[in-house]
């Protein structure tokens, strides 16, 4: 008998998803990812979830109206992590006429199946809040309902739910060899020592290595395989609004520009070609200019190159067409073949159809052992057992139970873990049960909690992944906090 029913090679958004809806369906599953969770493409996404108001303009309906669906089902089953923004797009007299918005925004609207969220308006910029940042030729602009996300910590959810419901999530585990007969014998390399594990079938999720994975370890090459890389920049707030501009760029792009990490603004997003090592993308100059260009069309505060504090980049697997963030196609394969164990390749698609994704994956393993049905669109993730609307409700009830936490400190705490802060903050009755401390906000219990529940092993999973404490963190604090997790949390 085998050791696992699905092995997953890939801790990206695909790969623990599949993890998650795999293990809850009752088979026995094994992830392998060679370096953090979300370490690639899962943490450099445009972090929305949203329907594509550009694909409405290629009359993709039906696509439009599948992702609004999934929009509500995240907000449903993650509302600590997914947040709904109003989004609003100025008009520009060089770019899409007024009355195109308009509607496209009204048939944006009739294409959500349950409406939660307030509906599209058109709003005189020079009398509201929204254009005090804007520049001062734009009067008009058009505002509607969508969300954004912390990507990389949804994955991280993801694998612990997964983790929950029975899988074995390996962080720093290679997978170097897989032969393929009735069954896979994987060859593993986990952190140092091989192993030997059998399983029913496989699934290669390793995102931009997945062409590598194919021919190296699987020995069986992909036919076509190219990559996408996307990039965004973080720069200081620009506006002080909580919402998301959408520009309308020279190009025909929409170039988003959103709140991040309190004190930043992230702007993207910009796609091409990549070639070269997955594992070593960065971004280019030219894109840095582009972006930059795109936001001071419209801002009133200017930005160079300078200004940038990050720039974020990822590389993921393409198939077909692309578009400007790399998303736009996603591909599930199954190879089946006579007597051999299934093989199954997922790489692509945006954060919003994750889910849905990994279900349909999933489910072409029917043939091959019975598994219960679809369940992951109602179960919430760990932490998320509450309505959205209830949020600022729970961050006021954390605050009273946790008298030291700032309003700040508060709502990053609960946008992270929501109902799971009790795990992470204990019975701590003042600041002092949380030592030691890496500059103002991180305590030394949450990362002894994301060392022993969310996988951990580095200061970069925890600034970076985990939370995004590395913009403001200290060049002290980060060592500190280095030695602190060498110690394993000691």
């Amino acid at each position: 008998m085998a050791d696992y029913d699905l092995a997953i090679i890939g801790g990206g958004l695909n790969g623990v998803s599949l993890a998650r809806d795999a293990a809850g369906r009752g088979l026995r599953v094994v992830l392998f990812e060679q370096g953090d969770l979300a370490s690639a493409a899962s943490s450099a996404s445009s972090r929305l979830i949203h329907g594509d108001l550009a694909a409405l303009e290629r009359r993709s309906l039906l696509r439009v109206r599948a992702a609004l669906t999934e929009r509500d089902v995240w907000l449903r089953i993650a509302p600590h992590l997914v947040r709904p923004m109003r989004f609003a797009i100025p008009a520009h007299s060089d770019e899409r006429p007024l009355w195109l918005l308009r509607a496209g925004l009204l048939l944006y609207d009739r294409l959500v199946p349950r409406p939660h969220l307030p509906p599209s308006t058109t709003i005189d910029v020079t009398h509201h809040p929204l254009g005090n940042a804007l520049k001062r030729p734009f009067g008009t602009a058009f505002e509607y309902s969508d969300c954004v996300v912390d990507d990389s910590r949804l994955a991280v959810v993801t694998a612990r739910d997964a983790a929950e419901r029975g899988a074995d999530i390996f962080t720093g585990a290679r997978c170097v060899r897989a032969d393929r007969a009735e069954e896979w014998r994987l060859a593993v390399i986990d952190r140092g020592h091989r192993r030997i594990m059998t399983a029913r079938a496989l699934a290669n999720a390793s995102g931009a290595w997945t062409a590598q994975v194919a021919e190296t370890v699987l020995r069986m090459p992909l036919p076509v395989s190219r990559i996408h890389q996307t990039s965004q920049i973080v720069v200081r707030r620009l506006f002080d609004q909580d919402n998301v501009y959408v520009f309308q760029n020279r190009d025909q792009r929409l170039i988003f520009a959103s709140p991040y990490a309190h004190d930043f603004t992230l702007i993207g997003t910009i796609g091409h070609a990549f070639k070269g090592d997955p594992a070593v993308v960065t971004t280019r100059a030219g894109d840095i200019a582009y972006l930059c260009e795109a936001a001071n069309r419209y801002f009133r505060a200017q930005i160079g190159a300078s200004d940038v504090v990050r720039a974020v980049a990822g590389a993921n697997m393409a198939f077909g067409s692309v578009g400007d963030d790399g998303t736009e196609v996603a591909s599930v394969r199954l190879d089946r073949r006579r007597r051999q164990a299934p093989l199954i390749t997922m790489f692509g698609g945006d954060v919003t159809s994750a889910r849905a994704r990994a279900e349909r994956a999933v489910a072409t393993l029917t043939p091959f052992y019975p598994m219960t049905p679809r369940w992951t669109a109602t179960a919430p993730l760990p932490g998320g057992d509450f309505a959205w609307e209830q949020f600022d409700e729970l961050v006021d009830a954390a605050r009273t139970r946790w008298r030291f936490l700032a309003e700040d400190e508060a709502q990053r705490l609960f946008s992270a873990y929501g109902t799971r802060l009790a795990e992470v903050l204990g019975d701590a009755k003042s600041r002092d049960d949380l030592a030691p401390f890496f500059g103002p906000e991180l305590t030394g219990a949450e990362v002894r909690y994301q060392m022993k529940r969310e996988w951990a092993r580095f200061p970069d999973d925890v600034l970076w992944r985990r939370t995004k404490l590395g913009l403001t963190m200290a060049p002290e604090h980060r060592d500190a906090l280095a030695v602190f997790m060498a110690r394993g949390g000691l």
